[in-house]
């Protein structure tokens, strides 16, 4: 029996009996009628729908008791180097980032990955960078723009305390000293750059001068993913840009390479959080023609393939896409890490309940 009732918020459930009613169906046969799309819109954004819904495990998927927000490192070297920090040895992490040489997007994330242990502790840091190496000036600066943003909390900013912005102002303004460092030590590494466009969104520059940082990264690598990534959230109407000036930018970047095709899936998203419908548009519908195929083929093993899974599985079930969609949960697996469906605050929830309406909506197993 299809229930959508809630006890604690009824509204989406009267909305669903006086949609019945008006088509003169039961709720159940009416609820049969929606599309995945359509029937998400009746289920409340901060509660989990008691209804009769799919057993996953029919499709291949992991129990909902597996599932977890933790933070995943797919790519197992780097999981090691991050972990062996962790540990106290930098090591690891300065051999990787060695072997890596000039794939910029993978030695940018795990510069981003290591980044975020120094963040926590510097102490290995501090040994690794007593080495003179520029590797270790390029993970000081991305350090110091985690903990920046670990000052600051993910709040928005009413709820920011004046202390926590103090230390965050404080902060950024040595990560800027240190990835201007970083970038003269490492002249031909985009990585710092990228860097730098995290600080310049976070000490709010003015367009132009976001302009000349992100300048010299595309002189660097002119499809660097991760700072394409930075970019569009600058661009974004919640930080210094317009919902026209991110779509602008997307567009942009998803005409140059399949691999930035994600940033418009990622675009439709911050738009929906401001109340603009954006999931079924043309647009959104075109990026995932091109991201899906990208993430079967080249972008497997890309760094920011489970990033686009997330966000591609959210966009595939809104547009009824949803066999599609159960092939991109199959490959997150238990993880719901992912920004899109931390939104709301409850990312185990989101992942789910996502989950949940694809397997609704795919030809049965």
């Amino acid at each position: 029996m299809l229930s959508l009732f809630n006890s604690k918020r009824r509204k989406a459930a009267v909305a669903l009996v006086k949609a019945a009613r008006a088509s003169g169906m039961s709720v159940e046969d009416y609820a049969k009628t929606l599309s995945p799309a359509e029937l998400a819109k009746y289920v409340p954004q901060d509660e989990k729908p008691k209804v009769e819904m799919p057993d996953v495990a029919l499709w291949g998927l992991p129990p909902d008791k597996d599932v977890t927000a933790a933070k995943f490192i797919a790519d197992a070297r780097l999981a090691e180097a991050v972990a062996a920090y962790r540990a106290g040895d930098w090591q690891p992490g300065a051999a990787l980032l060695a072997d890596l040489g000039t794939d910029w997007d993978r030695r940018t994330h795990a510069v981003q990955q290591l980044g975020d242990a120094a963040a926590d502790d510097d102490g290995p840091l501090n040994a690794w960078r007593a080495s003179g190496t520029a590797d270790a000036a390029v993970v000081h600066a991305q350090g110091l723009v985690a903990l920046a943003w670990q000052i600051r909390s993910s709040y928005t900013p009413e709820h920011v305390t004046r202390e926590q912005w103090a230390g965050f102002f404080r902060v950024l303004e040595d990560a800027e000293a240190a990835a201007r460092t970083a970038a003269e030590a490492a002249p031909e590494d985009p990585t710092p750059w990228c860097t730098m466009l995290v600080v310049a969104r976070g000490r709010q520059y003015e367009n132009d001068d976001f302009r000349a940082v992100w300048a010299e990264l595309v002189a660097r690598d002119p499809l660097h993913r991760q700072g394409y990534e930075q970019a569009l959230q600058y661009w974004c109407a919640k930080w210094f840009g317009s919902h026209e000036q991110m779509f602008a930018f997307a567009d942009e970047a998803a005409a140059k390479a399949p691999k930035l095709a994600g940033l418009t899936v990622v675009a439709a998203h911050e738009a929906e959080d401001k109340g603009v419908e954006a999931w079924q548009s043309d647009r959104t519908r075109r990026a995932l023609d091109v991201v899906v195929p990208w993430l079967a083929g080249d972008g497997r093993d890309h760094p920011a393939n489970l990033r686009d899974r997330a966000y591609a599985a959210k966009a595939l079930v809104v547009n009824g896409r949803c066999d599609e969609a159960v092939e991109q949960f199959k490959a997150l697996g238990v993880h719901a890490d992912a920004l899109v469906w931390a939104y709301g605050g409850r990312p185990e929830h989101e992942f789910k309940k996502t989950r949940y309406l694809a397997c609704y909506g795919a030809t049965r197993p």
